[in-house]
């Protein structure tokens, strides 16, 4: 499960640990997406959703063409590296607060083949250290949910992206009061931020020239896509 800068000083659960940090929570996370059977069993018992879409949303950074910029905010253990093929010629930025998370991500491009098209870069979310219209693609898996800020997070990552590029991710949404132990939860542990409504994420895409925006909601996670005007 992906981090966030200002999380360095929430509250730690023992043998969980803080964002900031590479908590056991992270990797059974990417665990569950290495290993689509017993994974996609485990997110459809847990969080009735379908870990196939994941994949699919990923592979929108395959069918980038060379010369592309992609940034991955934030990276974690480097899941979304599975839509990056050997040989595309992108800049791929992986960017996290966590050095134990990047170098997690720069292991698994070596593992991939990927990592010549890979640089890892310490990011906080908030304040991106990236020129505006900087990069053709954004993702943000499973991260929005874990900022202390989310709205704060999607005026950078818009920021960031150029006109015509791609902003897509998923995240826990607080549209269902059937998760909202599971939420309260993660926040209790210090894993979740206040997260939003896919009405509130919809409402500050559209407020970033974002358009065309389709959230798709799978049990607990909704997956968004849209393109900047």
């Amino acid at each position: 499960m992906p981090t966030h800068l200002v999380r360095a000083a929430v509250s730690k659960v023992p043998g969980l640990g803080g964002w900031s940090d590479d908590p056991l929570w992270a990797s059974f996370y990417d665990w569950t997406v290495e290993h689509p059977r017993a994974g996609g069993a485990i997110w459809r018992v847990g969080i009735q959703s379908d870990l196939r879409l994941l994949y699919r949303a990923a592979a929108e950074i395959g069918r980038q063409p060379a010369g592309a910029r992609i940034l991955d905010i934030p990276c974690g253990g480097g899941v979304a590296l599975r839509g990056l093929k050997p040989g595309q010629g992108v800049e791929y930025v992986a960017a996290d607060i966590a050095q134990a998370m990047l170098d997690r991500t720069m292991e698994a491009a070596q593992e991939r083949g990927v990592a010549d098209q890979v640089e890892p870069r310490i990011a906080d979310v908030g304040d991106l250290p990236f020129a505006d219209a900087s990069f053709d693609l954004v993702v943000t898996f499973t991260g929005l949910h874990c900022f202390p800020d989310p709205a704060r997070a999607v005026i950078e990552m818009a920021r960031v992206l150029r006109p015509g590029g791609v902003l897509t991710g998923s995240a826990l949404l607080n549209d269902s009061v059937r998760y909202a132990p599971l939420r309260k939860a993660g926040r209790i542990a210090g894993l979740l931020g206040p997260g939003c409504t896919s009405d509130d994420l919809e409402g500050w895409l559209a407020g970033q020239g974002i358009a065309d925006v389709v959230i798709e909601k799978s049990g607990a996670i909704g997956y968004f896509r849209g393109v900047k005007r």
